[in-house]
């Protein structure tokens, strides 16, 4: 099956707003999704370079921010 890589994307992108947390110098997300996603968010400037042997990736503000309104926009309950 084809996949639209931008809706992967944005489903992932939103999945990592609920495994992130506030660190010293920012926002990480465990990275345990597909590494050609996570390259993709790191080119569009959403998290830092993926690659290394940390289990997590730091997130930008730009990312967390968008993370969060993703996830609430798929995931929240309506009231």
């Amino acid at each position: 099956m084809a996949y639209d890589k931008d809706k992967v994307d944005e489903m992932t992108l939103a999945l990592l707003w609920l495994v992130m947390w506030d660190d010293v110098v920012g926002a990480r997300a465990w990275k345990g999704f597909d590494c050609e996603t996570m390259d993709r968010l790191y080119q569009r400037g959403l998290t830092c370079d993926p690659r290394g042997k940390a289990q997590s990736a730091a997130v930008t503000p730009e990312g967390r921010q968008k993370a969060e309104e993703l996830s609430r926009r798929h995931f929240a309950k309506d009231r």
